[in-house]
Parts: C-alpha cells; structure tokens; sequence
C-alpha cells in the first residue's frame, strides 16, 4: 500500500507538474477520492516518506470541520428532543393533556427535561391544565436537518452561530484536518527505489558504489538519549552548597554517626536536660542498645559542674544532673552533635593533649595564634561544615518529614564579633544566588546571641526563614579547653527547603521517597546558584 501510494504520487506529479490538492486523489484500491481526515493522514506518511529523499515539496493548509458526537447521531436517526415531544403530545382539544410524569415515560428523562424548554422555546407546545399538549399543527425539525447536513458535508451554510449553538449542546465536535499541494523536489524521480544507507564492502569490491544513490546523512537529527544514571535533586544541590564552602576554605567534618548520646547531641551543647526537644514526642530513642559508653571523665565531670552549679562566670541551670538521661543512646536530631565533637578534637592542644592528624584533617595546615610574647594556647583557628542526614519525631506532611539533611558550619577564632557572623552570612548567601538577607534576634539554649536568617523570595514576593546562627556560648566552649578570646559562630539549614525552591517542588513528599518521579530526576537541570 505505501509503495503503490508513493508510485500514484510521482506519476500525477510526473503527468501534472504539481498537485493541488490531494483531496483529489484516489487511493489505491479506493472508488471517491481521499476526502477524510484518516484518509490524508494515509498519504502524509507517503509524503513524509519521499520528503526524506527530497524527491517532493509539499505545503500543509488546515481545515476545520464537524463530526456528530452519539447523541447528534441520534438525533438525524430519530429526531431532536423538542420534535419527540411534540409527536409525543395531542393536539389540543382532541385529546387528554399529557402530564410531565407520563411525558418522561413516553419519551424518556432526558429527551423530557431537554425537549419541553425547546418546544415552549419554539411554541410548539402548551400547557393545558396540569398536562402537555400540542399548539402547533405542523413542526420543521430544524436542529435534524442542520445535522443531517453536518454529517454528509462536515460544515453547515447557515454559519457559525448555529454552529457554535450546536457544538454547545454537544450534539457535534469540530475537529481539525489537513491537506497538501505537492510539488517536485530537487531529486524528483519516478522511481520509488530507496537509496542505500550503507556502504558496504560487497560495494566497494564489485564497484557499485559508483552507481548507487545513497541517502544523505542529517545533521541535524538529535541523537538517542543516553540511558546513564542520574543525580538526585537533593544531590545536586548538596554538591553545590559543598563547593561554596570548600571555595571559602572550609574543612568537612566527618558526620557518619547518625546513632549519638545525649551527652553529645544536648548535654555538651549547653541543652538543659529538662529541655522539650529531649522529649519522646521530639526524638527517637533507642531500644537496644539503649545506653552509651561514658565520654572522657573530666570533660564529662565539667559539663555535668556547669549544668547543675554553674561555672566559667555561669549559674548554670541548677537543676538536678541525671545521668541516666546523658547516657541514651538516640537518632541525632541535629548534625551539631557532629560540630561539638570536632570543637573538642580541636580544643585538644589548648588541653595540652595531642592528636595524631589534627592539623591536617581540619585546620589546613593553620598555626597557632597566641599574641606574640604570650604562653603558646595551642589554639589554631578552624572553618567547618557538613550537610547530612538529622532525624526528628516530626508528624509528617508537605513541608515536613521525620529525617531531612542539615547544613552546618562553624568558624572558631580568637575575638569574633556578632558582626563577624553577619557579615560571613551575608557573603555565603551571596554565593547561593541570595542577595536579601536580614537577620532576627532568637533564642537558643547554646548560642548566644542568636539570629534567625530570613531571604527575600522573589517569587514567593515574601521574607522567608532560611536558617539558623549564633555564638557559641561559653559555657558550651570552655568545659572542652577552649581559651575564653575564642568564640565560635554556628549557623545551620536545611537542604531540603532551598531544593524545592529552586525545582519548584511544594510537596516535600515529591521530592524524597515513594512518590519521587523517576523522570524528574533524570530531567531536572543541574542547580547553578
């Protein structure tokens, strides 16, 4: 069939010089010409087929026309609504009115309900008493005769507002069509022979290359896509924000332990061990095992001395030391568990202990920065980040999930200022595309100040809460050996939140686990801040 299409294409071009409408061609095989939607679409195949070879031209033109939907086909078989009610009524004064109820069970619910308003419409029908009967003698159905015109031509002479009236009572549907005015293309033959794709070594042997015709190559045809794996949105982001600290020379902390005490997670933090973020509603706990080794004991011993008598210039909370509550074991509900470790590691030398690669894991090399003509401190200032996973007893829904990854940094030098910190987040935002920044005074048990960082979101058109940061206080740093100029600044947010901003994700469900589509992932564009 599609060669036999392709042959009656080139000899009518051969014998016309051009087609003009293939409308008025004849299928093979056909007795009417190839009027009908389907029958165009069968011969833009052929078209398409000898387009390649570039043996024609052709131009599109569109057309409109109108099928009937069942209940137009309907009515041409049986007649409208308004027409059967009407045959369904007497003729007034010679017989009993027909009521509404009878009226349904003659002609049906529908045809009624439809039927009565469009006979009253067209005084075809009145009421008499409680009942229906006839006030016209004879009838036109005009609404079959327009239809039975549709279905023979696809278009009706009385124009577009019968038609549109037509279309709104779903008795028919437009529906778009096409036809072609071919022409001679360059190769134009009427040989449908296919040229050969491949050169071949039989070719070159037996010299018919030389008289083959080949098929040219297009350049332009994309190729298959590839089939490789894909990141995670939440990867490429995570990747992003790690090369904004590693540009600002910061040191990734090692963050593996998702499992901490709670003398890590709260205890060392300066977190009171009343606090309800230690509570079950808050925090997953371990069952089994559902106790930590004990820490260092004179680190232990301290922080336990400034939570329940105060100490380094603090009252503390002075309230009973459990330590019961320090020593469960829980998911960390925060990756600061991770921060406090490493703060410790790097106050070693300010105890006067060593530590076997500590310059070189987390300090770049960096000396010490006692003022001249003073005892060497052992303190070297530090810059530290990580983003891993946190887990929180959160009730779940589109913002919200149990585990969500955390961004973190901290900065430990000698004499930071609070204007320090600000003008640092502002910088770091900057890198992240985020040019509005304002800060909020908080509240946190072991920063202190404390800021709330907000960002104006440009579509959204509002401030919005990104983060988290504050000093570290002294009761947190001087229990670990840190001399009292140091300060830390710490700041923390989620990855999550600037992820489904900049994918434009509002369900966070969509965005981790079950729910995720897998051709998101593979479509969604690297993150560039």
């Amino acid at each position: 069939m599609a060669e036999r299409l392709q042959q009656l294409v080139l000899d009518t071009l051969d014998a016309q010089s051009t087609i003009k409408d293939t409308r008025q061609l004849f299928l093979p095989g056909a007795s009417a010409p190839a009027v009908s939607n389907d029958d165009q679409i069968v011969i833009l195949g052929a078209l398409n087929s000898l387009l390649s070879r570039d043996m024609i031209k052709y131009d599109t033109h569109e057309v409109f026309t109108h099928a009937l939907t069942p209940e137009g086909a309907l009515i041409v078989k049986e007649g409208s609504h308004e027409a059967r009610v009407w045959n369904a009524l007497p003729v007034k004064g010679q017989g009993a009115p027909v009521p509404a109820a009878a009226l349904k069970k003659l002609v049906g619910d529908e045809t009624a309900k439809v039927g009565q308003g469009r006979a009253f419409k067209n005084g075809w029908i009145g009421k008499e008493g409680d009942g229906l009967v006839r006030t016209a003698e004879t009838i036109q159905d005009t609404t079959q005769l327009e239809l039975q015109e549709i279905e023979s031509t696809g278009s009706l002479k009385s124009g577009e507002k019968i038609l549109a009236d037509l279309r709104k009572r779903k008795l028919i549907v437009q529906k778009k069509g096409q036809w072609f005015t071919v022409h001679k293309g360059h190769e134009f033959t009427t040989s449908t022979a296919k040229p050969e794709t491949d050169l071949t070594t039989e070719m070159l042997t037996s010299g018919k290359w030389k008289t083959s015709k080949f098929k040219k190559y297009n350049f332009e045809a994309e190729g298959i896509p590839t089939s490789g794996g894909a990141l995670h949105m939440l990867l490429k982001v995570r990747e992003e924000i790690r090369n904004i600290f590693l540009e600002m020379g910061f040191a990734e902390m090692p963050t593996q332990s998702y499992v901490e005490s709670g003398f890590w997670c709260f205890d060392a933090l300066f977190v009171p061990q009343q606090h309800p973020a230690r509570d079950l509603q808050d925090t997953f706990y371990i069952s089994d095992p559902p106790h930590s080794l004990p820490p260092e004991k004179a680190y232990y011993e301290r922080v336990s001395k400034v939570h329940e008598h105060g100490d380094f210039g603090s009252t503390g909370y002075r309230a009973p030391w459990v330590p019961e509550e320090s020593s469960k074991l829980l998911l960390r509900t925060h990756t600061t568990a991770s921060s406090a470790h490493m703060l410790y590691k790097l106050a070693a030398k300010c105890r006067g202990e060593k530590v076997e690669g500590d310059e070189s894991e987390f300090t770049h090399g960096g000396k010490s920065t006692t003022e001249h003509g003073k005892t060497d401190d052992g303190f070297t200032p530090a810059k530290l980040f990580s983003i891993d996973r946190v887990f929180r007893n959160e009730t779940m829904d589109a913002t919200h999930l149990a585990e969500f990854h955390q961004v973190e940094g901290v900065v430990a030098d000698r004499n930071l200022t609070l204007a320090d910190l600000i003008g640092f987040m502002r910088v770091f935002f900057k890198k992240m595309g985020i040019e509005k920044v304002r800060f909020k005074p908080a509240y946190n048990p072991y920063t202190e100040p404390s800021l709330e960082i907000f960002a104006f979101h440009l579509m959204l058109n509002k401030w919005v809460e990104v983060g988290n940061s504050g000093m570290f206080r002294p009761e947190m740093l001087e229990p670990m050996g840190f001399p009292k100029d140091v300060r830390v600044h710490g700041w923390g947010l989620s990855l999550e939140r600037p992820t489904m901003i900049r994918y434009g994700i509002n369900n966070i469900r969509t965005l981790v686990g079950h729910k995720v589509p897998i051709d998101q992932v593979e479509n969604s564009p690297a993150v560039m801040f």
